[in-house]
C-alpha cells in the first residue's frame, strides 16, 4: 500500500503535468488571439463585401424573375441561383392557449395534436423503500466512495468553453454572410 508521502509525490507529479498543459494552452490562446487581431480587419471587410454582393445578386434575381421559370434554378460558378418553393412554417404565438383550444375543439384527437412527455422524477423516487423501488422496476445504486482527481484550476474548462463559444460565433457570422 502506498504511503501518504508517495501519494503526495504522485499528486505533485500530476499537478505539474496539469500546470504544463495550462501553460501550453495559454501559449496557444495567445497565438490564436494574435492571429485573430491580425486577420480580423480583413475578415470584417470581406464579410461586408460578400454581404453587399449577395444583396446585389438577390436584387438582380428578383428583377429577372422571368429567367427562372423553367428551370427555376441554375448552377452558375458552383452557386445555385433562382427560385425554389419556400418551406412553410407553423407559427404559434401562445402555445399554452393553442393547447387549451386544441383540447376544447378536438378532445378525441388531442393526442394527435399535443405532445405529452412524461418522465420520472429521479430525486423523488430514490427515497422510496427497496420494496417500492422493486415494484416500479427501479434500482438505486450506492457507488460508495470513488476516486477523485480534479484540478482546482478551471483553466482547461475555460478553454473548452471559449472554443465552443467561438465556434458558435463563427457559425452565426457565416449565417449572416
Amino acid at each position: 500500500m502506498p504511503t501518504l508521502g508517495e501519494i503526495e509525490t504522485l499528486t505533485k507529479s500530476w499537478a505539474d503535468a496539469q500546470d504544463s498543459l495550462v501553460e501550453t494552452i495559454q501559449g496557444l490562446e495567445d497565438a490564436v488571439e494574435s492571429l485573430r487581431r491580425q486577420y480580423l480587419p480583413a475578415l470584417k471587410r470581406q464579410v461586408a463585401i460578400a454581404a453587399e454582393r449577395k444583396a446585389q445578386l438577390r436584387a438582380a434575381i428578383e428583377d429577372a424573375r422571368t429567367l427562372f421559370t423553367r428551370p427555376k434554378t441554375l448552377v452558375i460558378h458552383g452557386v445555385k441561383v433562382g427560385y425554389e418553393k419556400g418551406k412553410e412554417e407553423v407559427i404559434i404565438e401562445d402555445e399554452d392557449l393553442t393547447v387549451v383550444l386544441l383540447e376544447k375543439h378536438f378532445p378525441e384527437q388531442k393526442d394527435l395534436y399535443i405532445k405529452t412527455k412524461k418522465t420520472v422524477k429521479k430525486r423523488a423516487v430514490k427515497d422510496l423503500s427497496e420494496l417500492e423501488l422493486k415494484s416500479i422496476a427501479v434500482t438505486v445504486t450506492d457507488p460508495g466512495d470513488i476516486v477523485v482527481i480534479k484540478s482546482m484550476d478551471s483553466q482547461i474548462k475555460k478553454y473548452v468553453d471559449k472554443l465552443l463559444k467561438e465556434r458558435d460565433e463563427d457559425l452565426a457570422a457565416e449565417e449572416a454572410a
